[in-house]
């Protein structure tokens, strides 16, 4: 007895010192960013374009590429995680589906860059914006065909079969009653793929590269705010590094806001 709680001991003191570690770390990171970061930020940072030492035009493209790449994934996503859960089910092409979803999830995302760099950006002869979102709508969709999935197997059968006796279709039913019924978890799912995507770097570098003046025009190369925090750390005057700090800590604070947001949204939907 007294080995099995010394090992209980032992081992509680290990997984307490892991966490304790890491959350150490995570406030070590917090601060440096605060610390650097938010001296950073003034006016002209908020007002100013890249090529006068600003993140205006960067700040604007990044949300116009996670918006257009919203526009792409989500539809896209929510009608495969519907066919799935309401007319593949067990199926074995639904099941191949689940794991290619999975795969996707997990795929590194320079690779998708890669892709559709070779698909995309070659054949158009330039890095353009559309690349860009086509790119991150293509990160969004397994997490929101897998959210879909999940959240409409929590809807109860006997809504569903409740809205057929009544004389609905099978369309009608998973629009006007499965999906309102599932629309916490849904909204979830798509929140948190947005910010998985409003941070990407990488599928960025090989798409839409960047632009140094404000656009709007996603036929060319298109400015974004990771491509740029990435390109200003290496440069070797202290603005641009001061710039770099500034956009990280904008970002990492979007992102936490994003996830703050979508914890809540999930918190409030388990109370009720």
């Amino acid at each position: 007895m007294n080995r099995r709680l010394f090992i209980n001991k032992l081992v509680m003191a290990l997984a307490t010192g892991a966490a304790m570690l890491g959350l150490a770390l995570l406030l070590w990171i917090l601060w440096v960013l605060l610390y650097k970061g938010v001296s950073s930020i003034d006016w002209a940072v908020l007002t100013h374009d890249l090529v006068n030492k600003g993140l205006r035009n960067v700040l604007v493209g990044q949300f116009v590429l996670a918006g257009a790449a919203t526009l792409i994934g989500v539809p896209l996503g929510m009608l495969a995680g519907i066919y799935l859960r309401e007319y593949g089910v067990n199926s074995r092409f639904a099941s191949f589906i689940r794991n290619l979803s999975d795969v996707m999830m997990s795929a590194p995302s320079i690779v998708i860059g890669v892709f559709i760099y070779g698909t995309l950006v070659v054949p158009h002869g330039s890095y353009f914006g559309w690349a860009g979102a086509v790119a991150l709508g293509i990160m969004m969709i397994p997490i929101v065909v897998s959210t879909t999935d999940s959240m409409l197997s929590l809807v109860p059968q006997e809504l569903r079969e409740a809205g057929i006796a009544l004389g609905a279709s099978k369309a009608q039913v998973i629009t006007t009653i499965v999906v309102k019924a599932a629309k916490v978890g849904l909204i979830t799912g798509i929140l948190l793929a947005f910010a998985r995507i409003v941070g990407e770097t990488a599928p960025l570098l090989f798409t839409s590269a960047n632009n140094d003046y404000f656009t709007l025009n996603m036929n060319q190369q298109f400015p974004s705010l990771t491509v740029s925090i990435y390109q200003l750390a290496t440069f070797p005057d202290q603005r641009s590094i001061d710039l770099a700090w500034a956009g990280s800590v904008i970002l990492t604070f979007l992102v936490l806001f994003i996830n703050i947001t979508t914890r809540y949204i999930f918190r409030q939907r388990k109370i009720k």
